[in-house]
């Protein structure tokens, strides 16, 4: 309809926040925003990664591509990938991808000196950036700090050697994997459960246990005092069906309703540890807020060709 305003506005709600784990919920929008913001979180909130290695020395028994290949799926810490320059717009080396605006340098040395393999590791990676380094992963994990000395990359034996210079820049998801800042990011509909009551009370309470357990995940059960049948955890379940196939099979058909609540979302997001999951869903907002700027700017663009004719497309430079 004419003038119709359509503008809705989002909610969220955090309900669990780690640096490499967050789960939220999302209300009040549609299935197309909630899917945008899941593709840009795997696609297009920029980190660092190596880009281009040059080895020097390799004595090891992986060849120069499976280290370079290596080396580049090594997590970076990416607090300040939004602010850096992609290495293909950087005016300062012409697009070299070369300097401190748009890459970071790094260097390995390792030469194993003794009858023990000699493991290299991220950590053997040196930046010249202290805020661009490989991400630690010791710290989570409960294990002693000298068991954990970051992702292997080589392992050498007497008198093998690795001498390398590495180049890390910024990039996207889109462009190789290596840039993705997201291990897993997932939503789903919430599901809204009515059990139909008086329909309930005509079971037995062995028809009503073997109801419960036909569900594959946890999400009813039976009050052991009342002896009702509960939603314990409405979210476990999987829209497989299963309980409304069984209440069909007993000949209770309306035993419960289950349908999906079409602006609710429960999103969970894992990161890589290129940047925190609480940083990674803002950027991923600020990266949608671009990209509708850029369609909105494009719509006005189209609107003034309309209104202008090739004057219009003329002031633009096109």
């Amino acid at each position: 309809m004419e003038g119709a305003s359509y503008q809705r506005f989002p909610k969220v709600k955090i309900r669990e926040m780690k640096d490499d784990y967050a789960k939220f919920e999302l209300r009040d929008t549609d299935a197309s925003v909630a899917n945008a913001l899941r593709r840009v979180m795997i696609a297009e909130v920029p980190t660092i990664a190596i880009d281009l290695v040059e080895i020097e020395v390799n004595s090891s028994v992986l060849n120069d591509e499976f280290i370079a290949h290596r080396l580049g799926l090594i997590p970076l810490t990416s607090e300040r990938a939004m602010s850096m320059r992609f290495s293909r717009d950087c005016d300062a080396c012409d697009g070299d991808g070369q300097c401190e605006f748009c890459s970071v340098e790094f260097h390995l040395r390792a030469k194993c000196l003794t009858d023990q393999t000699l493991d290299v590791t991220s950590k053997d990676l040196y930046s010249s950036d202290h805020t661009v380094v490989p991400v630690d992963f010791s710290d989570s994990s409960g294990y002693d700090a000298s068991e954990q000395r970051g992702i292997i990359i080589v392992k050498l034996r007497r008198g093998q050697e690795l001498r390398l210079r590495a180049i890390a820049r910024k990039g996207i998801g889109k462009d190789h994997a290596k840039w993705s800042p997201a291990a897993t990011v997932t939503f789903m509909y919430e599901p809204e459960i009515h059990i139909n009551e008086d329909l309930m009370e005509t079971l037995s309470l062995e028809d009503k246990r073997s109801w419960v357990e036909s569900s594959p995940t946890k999400v009813f059960d039976i009050d052991p005092n009342t002896q009702q049948v509960v939603v314990v955890d409405p979210e476990a379940y999987t829209y497989d069906d299963e309980v409304i196939k069984k209440a069909e099979a007993m000949g209770k058909p309306g035993l419960v309703e289950i349908y999906a609540k079409e602006d609710s979302f429960i999103f969970t997001v894992e990161s890589t540890g290129a940047i925190k999951a609480s940083q990674l869903v803002l950027n991923a907002i600020e990266v949608l807020k671009q990209k509708l700027d850029a369609v909105r700017l494009s719509d006005d663009t189209v609107e003034a060709d309309d209104q202008f004719g090739e004057l219009g497309a003329h002031m633009r430079g096109g």
